[in-house]
């Protein structure tokens, strides 16, 4: 990871109904903090991306990191948690990139937005293709609600942990879609 000593990073890996997550993190400015949020994918178990991105990586956990595991797990559980950019590496992604993961982490739990509106409220009329790649790399899922951007059909759209993780998410959060698999309820945000 760029600007992070490959010795310094370490890994906690913890178990959920959508399989086991990996929450990868350093010492920056003396606090722990995120690096990357890892979930089980389709076809790809978290153990295998984890040791693919980030080969050195040792298995270790503070109070703060074991904390936040805890609400992780309490979230995908479907408990209402907030969680805070103050214990995430924003730094690490370029500037376009925070700027959508800041207006993704704005949209509230039951709510949804597109990425169009989003490339929008960033400024970029026409990058809901740039929006969709932003968030399709977000390495904090979870954290920053990602799940919550749908396409502008009300499609779902992609996400990290597969098609079956997001609609499950956003039902559990209130959202509903209808047989054809479009918001049938919901609001849209921005």
């Amino acid at each position: 990871m760029k600007g992070i000593d490959p010795s310094e990073i370490f890994f906690l890996i913890r178990e959920s109904p959508f399989g086991p997550f990996a929450i990868v993190w350093s010492v920056h400015v003396g606090e722990p903090r995120v690096c990357r949020i890892l979930l089980s994918k389709p076809k790809l178990a978290v153990r295998k991306s984890l040791s693919k991105a980030f080969p050195t990586s040792g298995s270790s956990t503070c109070r703060d990191i074991s904390e936040l595991a805890n609400r992780i797990e309490a979230f995908l559980q479907g408990s209402d948690v907030r969680f805070y950019l103050s214990s995430i590496r924003l730094d690490l992604c370029s500037h376009f990139q925070q700027q959508v993961l800041r207006v993704e982490y704005g949209i509230p739990r039951g709510c949804v937005s597109t990425y169009q509106r989003i490339a929008h409220h960033v400024g970029r009329s026409s990058g809901a293709r740039a929006v969709g790649q932003a968030l399709a790399s977000n390495p904090f899922p979870l954290m920053i609600p990602c799940h919550r951007a749908i396409r502008t059909d009300r499609t779902l759209g992609g996400y990290q942990g597969g098609a079956a993780m997001k609609t499950a998410l956003l039902e559990m959060e209130g959202v509903t879609f209808d047989d054809a698999g479009h918001l049938a309820a919901g609001s849209i945000f921005y």
